[in-house]
């Protein structure tokens, strides 16, 4: 029953119950016992001060938030609740359900492979035809991993490609979307979208460093783009070095060229800057092209997008990292494009995102039946305007994990307050003491939302679920609140 039926329904029983004058004593007593026993799950509701004292500084109404905080064993009961039943937008934290559905359907040791493929006559290093590639859905098959798997190529034989190289994307069947659809920011990497070749997150990562005794920094890119140049240096100059970014002046709207008009801070130092690159659907072909031919290998044809052809034979496969070792860098990192690749490999291939939105609906079903409402997915990566789940639900699946054999990976997968991930500077605010090193945590926001869940251990050593999300459009300025949440199941005694 909610919480607020429930209270409700207190208040009316207490009240008809009401002394009478022709009632004992004894029977006067009873009925005030059992009104306060009846009351308890309802004072659960009121905010600890902390926490209410952090709502008002930033702002924010008592209904922004839903909270919960209870023991991980479900036999006992909340010591916080408070709009734990409404469904909310959790922004990343709905990233918890994706992979503890995936380490519960796949296994933590599942892998994907990228596929390659020779479909005419390999001799003395000379390919008489094509190279197919086909994807997998690795949702980490960054740079040095391509590096590895053409390498391995190249000693199969294949160094010389007298055809194409074919990238083969059908294992996901999903929409063409623009990168600035959902925030207007289309070079943010965050908002780079799945693909069954995802090659190096769509993303490019320039570097940059001084060399005082030229006047310039140099600059470096990776992975190289075939048919993209990038300027070679920046000018330094002698200011502080604030919105270097902006001092650059660079321009990634040309898909053949980056270009840097502006001065680079020498204060900086050595620094990085991740971007999306210009022409997504180019971005796959474009690297493999740069990275086979820095391998050593030559091409005389293009690389073109094609299915692998039923003669072709099968010469390499790479196989991803463990889903393990994925989910760690979905959970601890917030990465919403890798979310989205174990989302869509869970629909099985070819894959949709509604095939996955139903087999992970089943998959909830199944694992917790009608008792906990099942949430509302779109991408399984919080990166929604749409998607919806309340915090009891994920109370219930918190509280499950604990109970489940592969359990641990799900919470050694989240990030460690004040200590890494997306966590490591919650510390910065002032608020967290005892929770510092002790909550380990999924972080959620977007522009309306701020959002937690994780598991925090208590004074006494109890081990307590955590969940608060505040939906709000002030919602950026209740990160305190959270905070003072964390911090408050920290100092719980058993």
């Amino acid at each position: 029953m909610p919480e607020q039926s429930f209270a409700a329904l207190c208040v009316r029983l207490c009240a008809s119950l009401g002394p009478r004058p022709n009632w004992r004593r004894g029977v006067r007593m009873s009925t005030g016992l059992l009104c306060l026993a009846l009351a308890l799950p309802a004072a659960a509701q009121a905010l600890p001060p902390t926490v209410a004292t952090a709502l008002k500084k930033a702002g924010l109404p008592a209904d922004a938030l839903s909270v919960v905080v209870a023991p991980v064993d479900a036999s006992q009961p909340a010591r916080l609740r408070l709009g734990a039943d409404r469904p909310v937008n959790p922004a990343s934290v709905m990233k918890l359900v994706t992979t503890y559905a995936a380490i519960d359907l796949l296994g933590p040791e599942f892998t994907w492979a990228t596929r390659f493929y020779v479909d005419g006559e390999v001799n003395q290093g000379l390919l008489r035809g094509n190279l197919h590639v086909q994807g997998g859905g690795d949702p980490k098959w960054v740079m040095e991993r391509i590096v590895a798997a053409l390498e391995a190529v190249h000693a199969q034989g294949v160094t010389v490609i007298r055809g194409d190289i074919v990238l083969d994307q059908s294992a996901f069947q999903i929409p063409r979307t623009d990168p600035a659809a959902f925030d207007g920011e289309r070079l943010r990497p965050y908002n780079a979208a799945p693909e069954a070749l995802l090659v190096n997150f769509k993303s490019l990562l320039l570097g940059f460093v001084p060399d005082a005794a030229a006047g310039v920094a140099r600059v470096s890119v990776e992975p190289p783009l075939a048919g993209v140049s990038v300027d070679a240096t920046v000018p330094l100059s002698s200011g502080p070095c604030g919105d270097w970014r902006s001092a650059v002046q660079a321009r990634f709207d040309d898909p053949d060229r980056v270009s840097l008009a502006g001065r680079y801070p020498a204060q900086c130092g050595e620094r990085t800057w991740p971007v999306a690159y210009a022409d997504p659907d180019r971005f796959a072909a474009r690297t493999i092209e740069g990275l086979w031919r820095q391998t050593g290998g030559l091409l005389t044809g293009q690389v073109r997008l094609g299915p692998v052809p039923a003669k072709a034979r099968l010469i390499h496969a790479a196989p991803s990292l463990p889903l393990t070792d994925i989910v760690a860098d979905v959970n601890k990192f917030s990465n919403n494009v890798m979310a989205q690749q174990v989302f869509l490999t869970l629909g099985r291939f070819p894959a949709t995102f509604e095939r996955s939105r139903e087999r992970v609906l089943q998959w909830w079903a199944g694992r917790f039946g009608p008792r906990v409402a099942a949430p509302v997915l779109e991408n399984g990566a919080g990166l929604s305007r749409d998607e919806r789940i309340s915090a009891d639900a994920l109370l219930a699946l918190l509280r499950d994990a604990t109970r489940h054999p592969q359990g641990a990976v799900l919470r050694q997968s989240l990030a460690v307050v004040g200590v890494d991930g997306t966590a490591a500077r919650m510390g910065e605010r002032g608020i967290l003491k005892n929770a510092l090193g002790q909550a380990q945590v999924k972080t959620g926001s977007l522009r309306d939302v701020a959002s937690v869940a994780g598991y925090v251990q208590g004074q006494g050593g109890q081990q307590w679920v955590a969940v608060a999300i505040i939906n709000h459009p002030n919602a950026p300025q209740g990160r305190p609140v959270l905070d003072a949440v964390l911090e408050w199941a920290a100092s719980l005694p058993r």
